[in-house]
């Protein structure tokens, strides 16, 4: 089946604005939003006419929101009912009719999900306007359509020290991709000043390599022999032999370093109170304040759940699906179960990445190469850091299915609830497991090694690890760098090009099915069709992947 938004005539979509609770009010033309690069607005102004939105913003007649019914919508002198509702306010609605359908009477089966989830239905999505490519230039004879035009001035690679149009993608995404953007531009500006100082620390680092006094004890203490680190295959060695890592152990520690720490902090605090000034400007100017709880609904899945238990909401005087307040706690301690025996398997794996370096660090010591064997702690850091980034990777797909099943097990009964106790489990699930290792070479490697004649054992048998003569430091910014890089370059992969190959393979095998027909031109339908799906939860993985990175 095949549902276009457009499909939907306007007094449909004027009589579902009371059972939406939609908002819509006068008309305003929009003022556009630019995206600052810069807190200082004289400095901003300098740069203004080299940012600035590429071509002409379209003048639209755009709507400030305010709670409205039919009646109230009637009152409006309309011009173009094509056009009151833009295509992310008609797609909201169709959305809303189509999950709270019921496709049988007399059962509780309700919802285009269901038919998703069992099979009735491919695929349901919104479709776009048209190509985002066209044969003529922009520039000559405009833009053929609001995709297009968002291609060619935010989309592009050779637009990317533009200011974002966000009211453009506001009008096309809807508010939530526009709030994001809005964010995603606002924290990659605050970066800026950030990456500036820590460079400049770093290269202070550089600078001062030469008169660090601790590098310098290291490098010369020749005559002072350390004790193996492991009982067999490793052997004594001098403290000097630690000297290239007590160096870059300066450069990531220095005198600087203090600096920097404070300027993150005063940072941090600057970064999210002048963003709250920036959200709330685009709030008043898109009208979204109160929002969510002007237009809070019931979740579909609660209302098939709790139909036939209804209560008389106090409020609105009409009934409503009720959750019994046993019901709801037996829920939730099964829960809170789960997410505990998810956060043991973390602890488990940790340990388990302990042992590892324990046990290996001997086989290191005896290995044939004599590049492996002189450096057998960096060779198990290194390994066991690899490790636990698969275990990571591995895990945070177990999370995801479980912080799933557990929340919808929960029965929220609003879609904003449902969404914060997925962010709550995932981001709690996310961040021991993202951190738990981190946490231990930071304040636990090398604090119970016990001193020679009498060490600490593992089950009696293997020596606790120790930290690098040159400190733990060495260690700990192997586990946050590797991790880091391996971590950001597989999500590069995912988002950028994972969804190029699978649409380039998608269009060849279009292609090789057509045969000689292939050259004709697919409808919009087919074409969305043959594109990548949307995350199921939207945007919360771009969120939660940017709130781990702070």
């Amino acid at each position: 089946m095949v549902l276009t938004c457009s499909a939907i005539p306007c007094r449909f979509l004027i009589s579902a604005l009371s059972i939406i609770n939609l908002s819509i009010a006068a008309e305003r033309s929009i003022v556009e939003l630019y995206q600052y690069l810069f807190i200082l607005s004289s400095t901003g102004e300098l740069f203004r006419s080299f940012l600035e939105f590429c071509y002409d913003k379209p003048c639209y007649d755009e709507h400030s929101c305010a709670s409205a019914t039919w009646h109230v919508v009637y009152s409006f002198i309309i011009h173009n009912k094509d056009t009151f509702f833009n295509n992310a306010t008609r797609s909201r609605i169709v959305h809303h009719i189509l999950q709270r359908i019921k496709y049988e009477e007399g059962k509780n089966k309700i919802g285009l999900n269901r038919l998703l989830t069992n099979g009735s239905y491919e695929a349901a999505f919104p479709l776009h306007e048209g190509s985002y490519r066209s044969k003529n230039s922009i520039r000559t004879h405009g833009a053929v359509n609001h995709r297009h035009l968002l291609y060619e001035c935010w989309a592009s690679w050779g637009v990317w020290y533009k200011y974002q149009p966000l009211d453009l993608v506001r009008r096309y995404f809807g508010e939530k991709i526009g709030l994001y953007f809005a964010w995603l531009g606002w924290y990659t500006g605050m970066l800026f000043p950030a990456a500036f100082i820590g460079l400049f620390v770093f290269l202070y680092g550089v600078i001062t390599l030469d008169h660090c006094q601790v590098s310098k004890e290291v490098c010369q203490a020749t005559d002072i022999i350390m004790c193996p680190v492991c009982d067999k295959y490793c052997p004594f060695m001098r403290l000097s032999d630690s000297c290239v890592y007590a160096k870059v152990t300066h450069l990531f520690d220095n005198g600087a370093t203090v600096f920097f720490a404070v300027f993150m902090a005063v940072w941090a605090t600057v970064f999210l109170e002048f963003w709250k000034r920036r959200r709330a400007v685009i709030a008043y100017d898109w009208d979204l304040i109160d929002w969510e709880e002007e237009e809070e609904e019931i979740r579909p899945q609660f209302e098939a759940k709790y139909s036939k238990k209804e209560r008389m909401n106090p409020i609105s005087g009409k009934p409503e699906p009720y959750q019994a307040f046993a019901d709801k706690c037996s829920r939730l301690i099964v829960s809170a179960s789960g997410i505990f025996f998810m956060i043991c398997v973390v602890i488990a794996a940790v340990f388990g990445i302990v042992i590892y370096r324990v046990v290996t660090v001997s086989t290191f010591a005896a290995f044939k190469w004599a590049l492996i064997r002189n450096n057998s702690q960096v060779a198990t850091t290194g390994t066991a850091v690899c490790i636990n980034f698969c275990i990571i990777m591995l895990l945070n797909v177990l999370y995801e299915k479980v912080a799933l099943l557990l929340t919808n097990l929960e029965q929220p009964r609003t879609e904003s609830e449902w969404e914060n106790s997925f962010t709550l489990k995932m981001f709690l699930f996310q961040f021991v497991n993202l951190n738990s290792s981190t946490f231990y070479i930071a304040f636990f490697l090398g604090r119970f090694t016990g001193h020679p004649g009498a060490y600490l054992r593992l089950i009696n048998r293997w020596r606790l690890e120790e930290c690098h003569p040159s400190g733990c430091l060495i260690d700990l910014c192997m586990q946050m760098g590797i991790i880091m890089v391996l971590k950001q370059t597989w999500n590069n992969f995912m988002e950028l090009g994972y969804p190029l190959i699978q649409n380039w393979w998608t269009r060849r095998k279009v292609r090789q099915e057509r045969g000689p027909e292939r050259k004709i031109s697919f409808p919009q339908w087919e074409k969305d069709y043959n594109l990548q799906p949307m995350n199921a939860y939207g945007l919360f993985d771009e969120y939660l992947e940017m709130s781990m990175k702070i």
